[in-house]
């Protein structure tokens, strides 16, 4: 890498760090090129993107960033995961660290909070915005059938009661 790359590549991984919402760093040595390949795919189907960036040039585009903390993590051989979704980068890595178990996850951070293995855990745990979105949606939603049924349900009632007294007429 050139000087020229090194600076393209800090100003990208510092402008990463300030616009995502949570950042996971793990240990990824022992990992096969197909087992990272599968990991890149899984980060991404989920909205996260995964980065192998040198150490010292991930700590300098650190610098000035809310997740700064985050650079005492990055020791050996690193992998960077983040998204915007605050869940969905920790949910993907704690899915393939549980599957592989060379990939180590170290610690990450949500906005200025540090994170430690169990806090990205925890945050792995959560429904994501989308599932959230959804059973907002159905709670919404729930209250205007259960309108609706209860407004037919009377006449649904009285055409029984109609249909029973019609045919106990028929029997009588």
């Amino acid at each position: 890498m050139d000087r020229a790359q090194k600076e393209e590549l800090v100003t990208s991984l510092s402008e990463v760090f300030k616009n995502t919402s949570v950042v996971v760093v793990a240990h990824y040595s022992g990992l096969t090129v197909a087992q990272m390949q599968a990991l890149r795919r899984q980060m991404k189907a989920s909205g996260a993107t995964v980065k192998v960036a040198k150490n010292r040039l991930a700590k300098i585009a650190l610098e000035g960033s809310d997740v700064a903390h985050v650079a005492s993590l990055l020791k050996g051989p690193t992998i960077i995961a983040y998204s915007s979704d605050p869940v969905a980068a920790p949910k993907v890595a704690v899915d393939f660290a549980k599957a592989n178990d060379k990939f180590v996850i170290l610690g990450g951070a949500m906005g200025t909070t540090a994170l430690n293995v169990d806090g990205v855990k925890a945050l792995a745990t959560l429904p994501s915005l989308d599932e959230l979105r959804a059973k907002l949606v159905g709670l919404i939603q729930a209250p205007a059938t259960k309108i609706a049924q209860l407004s037919t349900a009377p006449a649904a009632k009285l055409a029984r009661v109609f249909g029973a007294y019609s045919r106990e007429n028929e029997a009588a």
